[in-house]
């Protein structure tokens, strides 16, 4: 099999690899396409590894057809159309996952759309209305609304029957978070999200935010929460330390919290996707939710699709095709 393996100078280089050992709760996947994430950025350059467990190459999620089946897999057959998610190892033409880490993929779906999916989903999900608990009649504040969480977040939550409110730095970016069911449209480029967001909603703020910024966001998110609101932090794009006063945190009787989802034990993973497979697969299903794709790169383009995803130019998710 290939893989893009990360060479010391950063540079993502396709490589003949040793096949990965198939487990008895095992499926082998051959890969029609790898979801690009920004921790792949951050692991080639060096800032955060695979598990010890998960092979040593980025890709955090991916879509395909099951070429091969452990001997306890009940799940999948042969030729299944699933997608994944994986701790590490997607950038490669052959992905091996526990079989309740992966979903089927509706055959009304492109598969090779599919690979931006599962990661995209399963942090939405676990953040927003698992550990975040939005339900309908609250307000979203999502931070980067025209990102591949951003524009999944989007979706799920009006489904859910919540009102969101988005931040992005461009028109373009703000009419394509419209289109998908934000309301509140905040340019963070030239108006401050806590003034914009606490006028769309007559001073109460967000009862859930979700935050990719970090540091540089934590006073004003909490400033931005309504009484008893919830802040997710998914990253620290910003690079910077959380300063804030731990007493206004304490006004609103709020819960400021950090997750991440890679690291997670197999148990909680699993529990994830078997509340997306109950609650958001019919959507999926149906084609009320749809994953917005940027632009796909070949696996000899990856360090376009990276550059690509450091710029911020993006506007939903980008994918690696073998």
């Amino acid at each position: 099999m290939r893989a893009l393996l990360v060479t010391p100078a950063e540079a993502l280089t396709l490589t003949t690899v040793p096949d990965l050992v198939l487990g008895a709760r095992d499926i082998r996947i051959k890969v029609a396409a790898a979801g690009v994430n920004r921790a792949d950025v951050m692991q080639r350059q060096g800032r955060y590894p695979s598990p010890a467990d998960a092979p040593q190459w980025p890709g955090l999620e991916v879509s395909g057809l099951v070429i091969e089946v452990g001997g306890e897999v009940t799940r999948f057959g042969l030729g299944d159309r699933v997608c994944a998610l994986l701790a590490g190892g997607g950038y490669a033409t052959e992905a091996v996952v526990h079989e309740d880490l992966a979903l089927l993929v509706p055959l009304s779906m492109d598969l090779i759309d599919a690979a931006a999916l599962p990661e995209a989903l399963a942090t939405v999900w676990s953040n927003v209305l698992m550990s975040g608990a939005l339900v309908p009649g609250e307000t979203l504040l999502v931070h980067g609304g025209s990102s591949g969480i951003g524009t999944t977040a989007i979706q799920l939550a009006r489904l859910a029957g919540a009102r969101v409110a988005v931040t992005a730095g461009s028109a373009e970016k703000l009419a394509a978070c419209e289109s998908l069911g934000a309301e509140i449209l905040i340019n963070y480029r030239e108006q401050d999200f806590v003034t914009e967001l606490k006028a769309a909603t007559d001073g109460r703020g967000a009862d859930v935010i979700l935050d990719i910024m970090g540091g540089s966001y934590a006073a004003r998110n909490i400033d931005a929460l309504a009484v008893n609101g919830r802040v997710m932090v998914l990253a620290n794009q910003s690079g910077e330390p959380a300063t804030f006063d731990p007493f206004r945190l304490m006004q609103k009787r709020g819960r400021y919290w950090g997750t991440t989802l890679r690291s997670r034990p197999l148990a909680e993973k699993v529990a994830i996707m078997r509340a997306l497979e109950a609650a958001a697969w019919p959507w999926i299903v149906s084609g009320a939710f749809r994953p917005v794709i940027d632009s796909r790169f070949r696996f000899t383009e990856a360090a376009d699709a990276h550059r690509r995803l450091e710029a911020s130019t993006h506007v939903g998710k980008i994918l690696l095709v073998p």
